[in-house]
């Protein structure tokens, strides 16, 4: 186990629950039958098998969510784990090169067993609205590598398109966000990156468990929201907006769990970088 990169991994576990993001679990208000302290230990639980030491990519994931049932017996945490094992695993590659090339071979160099693994991943958490399809489907065994099973699924999961796309997104958006706050906390960090995600695009989770309708919905009343917060004339006011959203969302039953799962990686991503900048005193 890396100790180093399984801190990390519960440091930006932890400022994500605490961080106000409208719909998602955090500290101010629970929701979907899902408390804080499930999030919290999940990631106590999981941090182990995500750092785990030359493991691969199908393995730690798979782990991670036999020990996050085990201890919650829920799926509070699929989308952070299937993000955040493959940058685990480019943490423990040589610096030579920056994270996200890193990242790149990671997923050029998954497997059929990758594939097998986190297929088996994924039946155990059983995340709302997967549904069946006819390509690929993780009923049946994998017959392709992870990244190919991935790509077969951009189109309509964010997550698989980060396989993909090289992680594109949790690069271009979440870690380049964090980047340019940098006398942000981990917190503020959380809720600007996770703003971000919820007004770049329809969040997949809402799109598979509701309906492209309400997926576009939602991103256009995120971004009023959010032109509202910027409009604030004060940071209580700002607050404001935002828990009048989240109690909105979660009356409704809506849940942007993608870009809380997108938010989580790019911290993650982004503390890696930091942490391999301060040790060779370089910028990737």
């Amino acid at each position: 186990m890396n100790a180093a990169v399984t801190e990390l991994f519960m440091a930006v576990c932890r400022a994500e629950v605490m961080a106000l993001k409208p719909g998602n679990v955090h500290v101010h208000a629970a929701g979907h039958g899902m408390t804080v302290e499930d999030f919290l230990l999940s990631a106590e639980v999981a941090a182990p098998e995500i750092a785990r030491a030359h493991a691969p990519v199908g393995q730690r994931i798979l782990r991670a969510v036999q020990a996050t049932r085990a201890a919650v017996g829920c799926n509070t945490n699929l989308g952070i784990l299937l993000l955040c094992a493959p940058l685990a695993r480019a943490a423990e590659m040589p610096v030579e090169r920056s994270l996200r090339d890193r990242v790149g071979d990671v997923l050029a160099a998954l497997t059929v067993n990758d594939a097998e693994a986190a297929f088996a991943a994924i039946r155990l958490a059983s995340p709302g609205g997967l549904g069946q399809t006819t390509e690929h489907d993780v009923a049946g065994p994998a017959t392709v590598t992870l990244r190919e099973a991935m790509a077969a699924a951009r189109s309509r999961d964010r997550i698989a398109a980060q396989y993909a796309d090289g992680y594109r997104d949790v690069f271009d958006i979440g870690v380049a966000c964090a980047r340019s706050l940098t006398d942000a906390d981990a917190v503020s960090l959380a809720e600007a990156v996770f703003l971000d995600f919820l007004t770049a695009f329809p969040d997949s989770h809402i799109l598979r468990k509701h309906c492209e309708m309400l997926a576009a919905a939602v991103l256009a009343e995120a971004r009023e929201v959010r032109r509202q917060v910027a409009e604030s004339s004060s940071a209580a006011l700002r607050r404001e907006h935002l828990f009048v959203f989240d109690a909105r969302l979660k009356w409704q039953g809506i849940n942007p769990g993608t870009s809380a799962d997108l938010t989580v990686a790019s911290l993650f991503a982004h503390l890696l970088e930091t942490r391999e900048e301060n040790h060779t005193g370089t910028r990737a």
